[in-house]
Formats: C-alpha cells, sequence, structure tokens
C-alpha cells in the first residue's frame, strides 16, 4: 500500500513537471500546469488521490503564500498610494463585487453564496498583471501604476475575506450581523495582539537565531513563527491565513524581511503548487462539459464587466481612453486568490461543487487568456482609442525615475571595507544597496538611513530578489575564501554580464576567483604593497603620472611582481616563494640559453637574471648562461627545489 502511494505521489510529480515545462515553453503561467496535474491525478483523472487528502498539506501553502504577502506589505508604500489604492481598489472591489453577487442572486443563488461568488470574480491575478507588467517594462508607466494600486488593495481585501469566511459558515441558518461583528472584532483583537507580540518579541527572536549564523535554525524558525501565528489565529476561529499574514505583516518592516522571502519561497512555491493541484482535484471534465455553455458565457460576462468596471471609474477620475483601457484590459482576469476563497467556500459548505467547478474553470481560462491580453493591452487601446502614433507628451509612455533597487551598486558585506567604499558612492551620489549578515550592523546602519538589507549573499533566491540582474556593480567584501568563490558562483549565475570585484586577504586563490568570474580581484595585501609603494616613490621624486601607469600595468599584470617573495622562519608553503640560484662554474645550466630551459615543466618562472651587479629583467629566450649568474625563481617551495636541483645538477 505504501509503496502505491509512493509511486503515485512521484507519477504526479512528474506529471507537473512535464506540464509546467511545456506551458512556459507556450508562454502559460505554472498555476495551470498544477491544475492540470491535478485533473489529471485528481478524481477526474487516474483518482491516485482525492481533494480531502490533499487539503491539509494545500492548506499550508495558502499559509505560507498570505506570510509572505505580509512581508510584501509596506506601510509607507501604501501611504504613498493611499488614493490610488483605497480610492480606486476599493470602488472596484465593490462595484464589481455588487454587480457579480447581484447576477449570482438574480440566477438563484443565496446571499451566502453570491458574496463568495462576487468577492471570487472581483480578484485579479496578482502573479500574473506583476510578471507580465515587469516583463514589458510597464511597472513605471502609468497604467502599470494604476494596475499594481488595485492589486494592491485586492490583496489587502483578502484579509477581511479570510475572516468572513467562517463566519459565514454557521450550520446553513441566515447570518446574523452579531455573529459578523463579533468575528471581526476578534479579528481586531487578534490583529492588535499579534502585533504587540511582534514589535516586542519577534524581533528579538530573530536577533538571537540571526546572531547564531546557522541557516537551518533562520529557516526553521521562520517556518514555526508562520504557522504559530496561522495555529493561533485558527483557535480564535479566524484562518489560519490570517495568522500568517498578520506574522509576515511584523517582520516586513524588519532588516530580516527579503532573507525570511528567500527562505520560505521554496517551501511556498512547492506548498502553492500542491494547493493548486488540490483545487484541480475539484474540476470534474463530465461537469465542465455538461455546463461548457455555461462556462463560455461566464467567463466572457466576467472578463468585459470587470474591463468596463475598470474603465468607467478610471474615466470617471479623468484618466485617459488609452490608460483607463490598457489597465482595465490588464487586470480582466480571475486571480489565484479566488481558488482559495472557492476552496473554502467548498470546505466550509457555503458552496456548490457544482457552481465551484465552473468558477474555477472560469478562472482557469481567464488565466490561460491573460498574458495574451496584457501583452497587447497597450496596442488594443491604441486602436480603440484611434491614437496609433502616441504624442510625446502621452502619460502612458512616460518612466517614472528609477527605484532604489534598480542599476545600483550591490555591496555585498558591511564591514569596514564595505562601509567604506558605501562612504565615498554617497559622496558622489551613486546609488548603491548592501548585503549583510550581522543583525546589530544591519540594525544601526538601518537606524542611520543606509540601504542595507539583513541575508546571506550565498542565497541565490535573495539575490535575484533585490535585483542583481539590474546592478551596475557588485562588490564582495568578506575574505573568507569558500564563502567568496560560492557567493561568485551564485552571482555569476544568475548575472553573466555584470562586473564583480572581489576582496581578499592576499593572492592565494586569485586565479581560482578570476576562473570563476571575477572581474577584478583585489588582494588587501597586494593593494597595501602597492599604495605603500606608490608614496615611497612619489616621496623618492617619482612623477605622479608614472606611479599610477606603474600600478595600472601591476594590476593588469595580475600583480606580477608582487607574486614570490624570499622566505623566512615561518614559511607558507601554499604561496609563491622567490628564491636565488648561484651557478657555479660546473652548473648544468651553464652556457644553455634561457629559452633551453623547460621552465613550464619545472612550474617556475623566471623572474629575473643578476649578472655583475645588473639585472635583467626579464631575460630575453636567446640570453646565454653564464656563470656566477644569479636566476631570480618565482614558484612554489617544492617546485623551487626541483628547479634548482635540474639548473645545478641537470
Amino acid at each position: 500500500m505504501e509503496h502505491s502511494i509512493f509511486i503515485h505521489i512521484l507519477s504526479m510529480l512528474v506529471i507537473a513537471i512535464v506540464a509546467i515545462a511545456l506551458l512556459r515553453r507556450l508562454g502559460l503561467p505554472a498555476i495551470l500546469a498544477y491544475l492540470l496535474t491535478g485533473v489529471v491525478s485528481g478524481p477526474s483523472g487516474f483518482h491516485w488521490f482525492t481533494q480531502l487528502q490533499m487539503q491539509s498539506v494545500a492548506e499550508l501553502g495558502v499559509v505560507l503564500l498570505m506570510f509572505t504577502l505580509g512581508l510584501e506589505f509596506s506601510v509607507p508604500r501604501l501611504w504613498a498610494m493611499r488614493r490610488t489604492v483605497f480610492g480606486l481598489g476599493s470602488t472596484q472591489m465593490l462595484v464589481t463585487a455588487f454587480v457579480a453577487g447581484g447576477i449570482a442572486m438574480l440566477v438563484g443563488q443565496n446571499l451566502v453564496a453570491a458574496v463568495v461568488i462576487g468577492s471570487a470574480i472581483a480578484l485579479s491575478s496578482t502573479a500574473i498583471v506583476l510578471k507580465l507588467l515587469n516583463e514589458q517594462n510597464w511597472l513605471r508607466r502609468r497604467h502599470g501604476e494604476l494596475s499594481v494600486s488595485v492589486l494592491l488593495f485586492q490583496d489587502l481585501a483578502v484579509v477581511p475575506l479570510l475572516i468572513l469566511m467562517p463566519l459565514l459558515a454557521n450550520g446553513g441558518t441566515e447570518m446574523s450581523f452579531n455573529s459578523i461583528a463579533w468575528g471581526l472584532l476578534t479579528g481586531i483583537l487578534a490583529f492588535l495582539g499579534l502585533m504587540s507580540f511582534g514589535k516586542w518579541i519577534l524581533p528579538r527572536i530573530f536577533d538571537e537565531v540571526a546572531r547564531s549564523r546557522s541557516n537551518e535554525l533562520f529557516v526553521l524558525s521562520t517556518l514555526v513563527v508562520a504557522l504559530v501565528t496561522g495555529a493561533f489565529t485558527q483557535w480564535l476561529g479566524l484562518s489560519m491565513a490570517l495568522g500568517a499574514f498578520i506574522a509576515g505583516m511584523l517582520l516586513g518592516e524588519s532588516q530580516y524581511r527579503r532573507q525570511l522571502e528567500a527562505d520560505i519561497r521554496p517551501f511556498r512555491d512547492l506548498l502553492m503548487g500542491l494547493f493548486f493541484i488540490s483545487i484541480g482535484m475539484l474540476l470534474d471534465f463530465n461537469l465542465v462539459m455538461q455546463y461548457w455553455w455555461q462556462v463560455i458565457l461566464i467567463l466572457v460576462g466576467v472578463v468585459l464587466s470587470k474591463i468596463l468596471i475598470i474603465y468607467g471609474l478610471l474615466r470617471l477620475v479623468g484618466e485617459n481612453v488609452k490608460i483607463a483601457l490598457s489597465t482595465a484590459i490588464s487586470l480582466g482576469q480571475v486571480g489565484e486568490f479566488s481558488f482559495v476563497l472557492l476552496a473554502l467556500a467548498v470546505n466550509y459548505q457555503l458552496l456548490d461543487t457544482e457552481v465551484s467547478t465552473v468558477l474555477v474553470a472560469v478562472a482557469v481560462i481567464s488565466m490561460s487568456m491573460a498574458p495574451w491580453l496584457i501583452r497587447h493591452s497597450v496596442d488594443i487601446a491604441k486602436k480603440v482609442s484611434g491614437n496609433k502614433q502616441p504624442s510625446k507628451q502621452d502619460p502612458i509612455e512616460i518612466v517614472l525615475p528609477h527605484s532604489d533597487e534598480s542599476d545600483v551598486v550591490l555591496i555585498l558585506g558591511y564591514g569596514r571595507v564595505g562601509q567604506t567604499i558605501a562612504r565615498f558612492l554617497k559622496t558622489e551620489a551613486v546609488p548603491y544597496m548592501v548585503l549583510d549578515l550581522d543583525p546589530t550592523r544591519v540594525s544601526e546602519a538601518r537606524a542611520a538611513g543606509e540601504n542595507i538589507h539583513f541575508g546571506d549573499a550565498c542565497k541565490m533566491a535573495l539575490l535575484k530578489k533585490i535585483g542583481i540582474r539590474q546592478a551596475s556593480l557588485v562588490v564582495v567584501t568578506f575574505c573568507e575564501p569558500r564563502q567568496s568563490e560560492e557567493c561568485l558562483a551564485v552571482a555569476r549565475k544568475l548575472a553573466p554580464d555584470v562586473k564583480i570585484l572581489v576582496r581578499t586577504r592576499d593572492d592565494a586563490n586569485l586565479h581560482e576567483l578570476k576562473e570563476a568570474g571575477a572581474t577584478q580581484v583585489i588582494p588587501e595585501s597586494l593593494e597595501g604593497s602597492l599604495m605603500l609603494v606608490s608614496q615611497v616613490l612619489y616621496k623618492c621624486g617619482v612623477p605622479l603620472p608614472r606611479i599610477i601607469k606603474r600600478l595600472e600595468s601591476e594590476r593588469r599584470n595580475h600583480y606580477q611582481y608582487l607574486h614570490g617573495f624570499f622566505s623566512g622562519t615561518e614559511t607558507d608553503f601554499t604561496l609563491d616563494l622567490l628564491h636565488a640560484v648561484s651557478l657555479a662554474s660546473g652548473a648544468s645550466a651553464v652556457g644553455k640559453t634561457v629559452a633551453d630551459i623547460p621552465w613550464q615543466a619545472l612550474d617556475v618562472e623566471l623572474r629575473a637574471v643578476r649578472r655583475k651587479g645588473e639585472e635583467i629583467d626579464p631575460p630575453p629566450p636567446d640570453w646565454i648562461i653564464r656563470r656566477n649568474d644569479i636566476l631570480m625563481l618565482v614558484g612554489k617551495p617544492r617546485s623551487i627545489e626541483k628547479a634548482e636541483e635540474y639548473l645545478l645538477q641537470g
């Protein structure tokens, strides 16, 4: 039996992988692949699992999704966009929900079902719209800004809807105003309680966790906080997702926000995939085929009505035709949170399975159409408005100023070196962003207004989130070789063309780091030597341009004259040494040319030859070696010994 379940799980995952790969090639969202997987593996397909079996695990996906949504919730950003968010967003939600709910009641649905249906249809897909607007570089255009405002309010509106859903599930009796008011009051009290907990206790917990420098402990603590707050709100009779949202919001203003999001994302994506698979199991193709004309009719009605409502509202507030229509087309689909509401409604027996199946089918098809509609929204708006050549003053073409997190210098590590670099960049008005793993340092720097975030620079998801692909330069300032190599590998994989400067203590890993993709490696000890040399030469009267030219030559040649030194009592056998070999009259190398000696096979470099007090640096290949010449060799100690034996004895 257990073996059979394992085979079924493996088969389901294989189907999901194949479906995602195929649909991504077609430009369709991965959500559709998960839904298709659910249809194939559910009751309508092979019947490997039922929706009830997937429900508990799938609910965790919603919990983590709400947690990450809370992390993205920014009070300053919300306040800056308050007019469009609370004005346009709330009006769109209320009008769309009222129209959809009213039509639902006209066709025979009760009040509770009408509220659920109206709320589900009023929501749009945040994931799809933001992804496509970003791909088209439209987020800073006017219609992109309006779309983001509406989506932000819709995401916020999910919170009271999550509070409302359990209250509507009262055994089929009529809704009581007192019960709803009590539920909302309970939700407010829970919110205030968790806010107090989050303000005084959560930061201290994560400060201690961060000081441990244990990635496993950080991930585990994040999961526990999300699930414990969810369990607390569920204990109060509310939704688990509500508690997770509040926990995310509490941590969203902390320095740990980006690290938390990077750590939680793999779990969220996996569990959300299972959630959408469970939604797909609700799809009964026989039922969909039975009501196929209703599905098409509702689909056309939903998309057109949402477009018309949003277009009308934007025209009322003075937006021009192109902006209003392109915004409306972008928001015409049904969103992923609609699946959450519909699934909860079925679980609470607020909605018939047949109605839910039809609405899920409508949502799936509308989301399938969304990529094409969004990509062509501006073109459609231009054709409808009859203005094919937009003027230079057209607001839809205006690009807002770059945000703090695009086209910046990314400093990884904020110790003394990182802070020094940041101070000089600030003086020259060069924008920068910093990532550091010391919680105290991050807290102090954030308090001083620095653009710094807590996080592990070796995390691929975190570097991707902070926008390494848009960075103009990446500077790795920490000196631990393994950490630098790991960070460099991840950064180069995410951003193949970005310039990356890496700081090291010495030249031990210089070539390895260059081969790993570093644009330039700056060994601290060698650069210190160069700075001292420049001062010495300057004090000796050497012209400054000549000094600068010589220093740049050393850097271009990978510090050629700074490799290899005479060994002392404490010799580091991992570094190149400089060794002088004096050739007596009977030495094997006497009489040979420099080219006759197999330097490459000996794994050493002939740095210079000293003859009668003069140094030839470097000697030409046809230089004939004579007795009493002193050969200056550079190489590892064992190679030096081998070369000396060859030069003296052959």
